[in-house]
């Protein structure tokens, strides 16, 4: 399929001009939407969900039924990967996320394997190339996976809202066996994210949730040397472009000059640190994503708009290299027409014509009238 015909996104994240700021949100297609949740009631649990491409993708698309976004990204979860190296995925009611075999003995974690993307985790990538067949040439897809850093974490801990104490007595009293599980986690993303290339994803999104929960010396060495390892891994130089990469370290505002240099395409920030500043300390090294803070959502509809304008004017003159997103993933409690009005006000945002050549050599752009909000 060639690029899409709104391909804002994908020129935003290589740092080309854009005719507005282009936004999805982290988490977009989920429990904050009523039809998202009598389809999970009609399919029995999340992982039913996941574990199905026809849901996968009707899920993935809910979103963009409702609002103007400018990416769709499949419907899945960073835990698949682990699950799929014999870990026991299960979600408990009110309690998120958990493994029946956390990592707890050296032998087991020196027996990992890399599962095989095509076997094991197949359900992703026909998920992914379903959703490309329903879209069209409508707006790009993501595909995403997990850090493996933020991944051990889970597999070490066995559960969501640690205190990472298994983690990180592992990090600090056997930093081999630490290594070894991130070495063999890293060729299991580096595997899956290719397959999810493979079948039709045009971004890709690494979750290092967990990455700002270490120290600068433990950051580079467990977190980002590992990101750095599956970013050359990738196949990203496709026939119809590049696949831009995007990681987003939760916390990680310390560290944006070295994360700039790991070769990715992006970095998403969360709403702890200046948007302006952070662009400045990059320049125009990679594009910025980001970083309205989730429960500003929350508020009254004048007040989301407002936000969302000062996260732009932040940013700076121009649309080059921003995407605009959250600094986390929407709450489930969110107002779903409070999101409507964070899409208009972005688009709306000194809108400007981008005359770009289609198939058929005529110029191509969006119609004049919008308004300057800013």
């Amino acid at each position: 399929m060639a690029r899409p015909r709104n391909d804002n996104f994908l020129r935003a994240l290589l740092r080309q001009p854009t005719d507005h700021t282009p936004i999805w949100m982290m988490r977009q297609a989920g429990r904050y939407l009523p039809e998202y949740r009598a389809l999970r009631r009609r399919a029995g649990g999340f992982l039913d969900l996941c574990r199905n491409p026809a849901l996968a993708c009707e899920v993935t698309l809910q979103p963009l039924a409702r609002y103007d976004l400018d990416a769709a990204i499949i419907f899945s979860d960073i835990l698949t990967v682990p699950d799929a190296m014999g870990l026991g995925l299960y979600f408990s009611e009110g309690e998120g996320p958990r493994f029946e075999r956390p990592l707890r003995e050296e032998r087991d974690i020196l027996r990992l394997a890399v599962p095989d993307p095509y076997d094991r985790l197949r359900y992703v990538t026909d998920a992914i190339a379903q959703v490309r067949r329903a879209l069209g040439d409508r707006v790009p897809l993501i595909g995403f996976a997990g850090s493996p850093y933020t991944l051990a974490c889970y597999m070490v801990e066995g559960a969501s809202g640690s205190d990472y104490r298994h983690i990180k007595t592992l990090l600090y009293a056997r930093p081999d066996l630490l290594h070894h599980l991130l070495a063999v986690t890293s060729e299991a993303v580096t595997a899956c994210l290719n397959a999810q290339i493979e079948a039709g994803a045009q971004a890709l999104m690494l979750f290092d949730t967990w990455g700002g929960s270490l120290s600068t010396a433990a950051y580079r060495a467990f977190s980002l040397a590992y990101l750095q390892r599956i970013i050359a891994g990738l196949k990203c130089e496709q026939k119809d472009g590049r696949v831009p990469v995007i990681v987003f370290t939760k916390g990680g505002g310390l560290w944006l000059e070295a994360i700039a240099a790991c070769g990715c395409d992006a970095i998403s920030l969360d709403w702890t640190i200046d948007l302006g500043e952070a662009r400045r300390r990059v320049g125009d090294k990679v594009a910025l994503q980001g970083n309205l803070d989730p429960n500003v959502l929350f508020a009254p509809p004048t007040v989301v708009a407002a936000e969302a304008i000062k996260v732009l004017d932040c940013y700076g003159a121009g649309h080059t290299g921003h995407v605009f997103n959250l600094g986390h993933g929407i709450s489930q409690y969110t107002p779903p027409e409070n999101i409507a009005v964070l899409v208009e006000t972005v688009h709306a945002y000194r809108r400007k014509p981008l005359l770009s050549e289609n198939k058929a050599g005529n110029p191509a752009g969006n119609p004049a009238g919008h308004p300057e909000i800013a």
